[in-house]
């Protein structure tokens, strides 16, 4: 009997430990021990000893971890309010993308502040490229004087720059013990020329005729060389008598640039004494920017003025089309030839040099209608009933108060030419435009 009383104590104690122990593991919330002994009791079970000490009733602690209901429902929501959301916008975002935005100006509104508008027409339009000239010399026209040899200026005839000479005039008298020698060697083999042909055996004779004409061509070969005509030789030949002095001549018409010579100087073979330049016709060089010579091609016409001629306009043609850029300005040498009679045209004159190039037809609009804002350019297309459509374009060339249009408009359509300023502000205070 003691036994089975000592086995019903055990389990009534481990029954009260297990149950105070449930409300800490979140099965059972909130039930203390005298709850389950109460539970226990109303099971028919055995109450607790009245020797053990009843324990104060403990407040249940709140769990930190959220509900299992709670965990399961909160992703199940927000799948279908994204869901909801999703075709609303594609719905909103549709119609934007359709329909063009437009600025509305009343027609009122319009004539206080000054509205215009104008066709965008197709029409053949002239590029113009204007640039500054420069008188320079015709390279083709200029002479340069030097001798061959070694020799000293004894008599300058032409003692100054800018002294105008013809062909033939002379320039200086020079001396030279080597050109001395030459003319005393020619001189002996035009006389033994003459004797060789008074031997009287006609075998001989004929010999010796033909080896002194030999010498004394290639005397006068050598004369040449050096520049002495065959006047000069001539001359020399008849009188017998070699030269002290010989006289340089102008090979051109032509006015002298430059002198080096000096009266009693010496001179060194190929030592230049004057520069002549002919100053009949002369160039005009202008340069030109990179991105205009796409259009430039020799041949074509170009009108020149000066400020020293008031009302005098010249006519040109373009000559040449340097092939090199500099790098400095970026810009390329174009080249005219223009007739100067008189001589009024002096070198390294200014001038103002005009191109017109004809670009065929394009399409345009008024230079006013565009606006150009860095980034962009902007046209507003009338709509009528006061719209206008803001729409960007792609422009080209500009010429005469016309702007091409490469992309963007179409013939016939009208873009507003005056207050476009004004009419983009109103479409960039009403989020239009940005």
């Amino acid at each position: 009997m003691k036994k089975k009383i000592h086995i019903l104590f055990a389990l009534c104690i481990s029954l009260v430990l297990s149950l105070s122990y449930l409300p800490h593991t979140g099965l059972i919330p909130g039930m203390g021990i005298q709850e389950a002994m109460a539970q226990h009791a109303g099971h028919g079970g055995a109450p607790a000893p009245s020797d053990q000490p009843q324990q104060p009733k403990k407040q249940p602690e709140p769990s930190k971890e959220p509900p299992m209901e709670q965990v399961k429902e909160q992703p199940k929501e927000q799948p279908k309010e994204q869901s909801k959301e999703q075709p609303k916008k594609e719905s909103t975002d549709k119609p934007a993308a359709e329909e063009a935005p437009l600025v509305e100006v009343p027609l009122d509104k319009q004539q206080l502040i000054g509205v215009k508008t104008a066709a965008v027409t197709i029409k053949s339009i002239r590029q113009t490229i204007r640039t500054v000239g420069r008188i320079e010399y015709d390279e083709k026209k200029l002479a340069t004087i030097n001798v061959k040899f070694e020799s000293w200026i004894e008599k300058l005839h032409v003692d100054y720059v800018g002294k105008y000479v013809k062909k033939g005039d002379p320039l200086a008298e020079i001396y030279s013990p080597e050109l001395f020698a030459t003319q005393q060697e020619f001189i002996n083999l035009v006389k033994w020329k003459v004797q060789s042909s008074e031997v009287k055996n006609e075998t001989i004779n004929n010999m010796l005729t033909r080896d002194s004409e030999a010498i004394v061509e290639a005397a006068k070969q050598r004369l040449r060389l050096w520049d002495i005509s065959d006047e000069q030789i001539q001359a020399i030949a008849a009188s017998g008598k070699p030269m002290r002095t010989l006289t340089i001549h102008s090979p051109v018409n032509g006015t002298v640039i430059q002198k080096t010579a000096i009266q009693g100087m010496r001179v060194m073979p190929g030592e230049k004494l004057f520069d002549i330049a002919d100053l009949s016709s002369v160039w005009i060089v202008s340069d030109i920017y990179e991105y205009e010579l796409p259009l430039i091609h020799a041949g074509d016409t170009a009108k020149i003025t000066m400020s020293y001629f008031p009302g005098k306009e010249f006519t040109a043609v373009i000559d040449y089309v340097y092939p090199v850029l500099a790098s400095e300005t970026r810009t390329a040498k174009v080249r005219f030839s223009i007739p100067n009679p008189g001589g009024r045209l002096k070198p390294q004159m200014f001038t103002n040099v005009e191109i017109k190039v004809n670009m065929g037809k394009r399409l345009v609009v008024p230079q006013d209608a565009v606006i150009d804002t860095g980034m962009r350019q902007l046209v507003y297309v009338d709509k009528g009933d006061g719209y206008f459509e803001p729409r960007d374009v792609v422009v080209g060339l500009r010429s005469d108060g016309m702007v091409e249009i490469l992309k963007g408009l179409k013939a016939k359509e009208r873009v507003a030419t005056a207050a476009t300023f004004l009419i983009d502000s109103e479409a960039r205070l009403k989020g239009i435009v940005k």
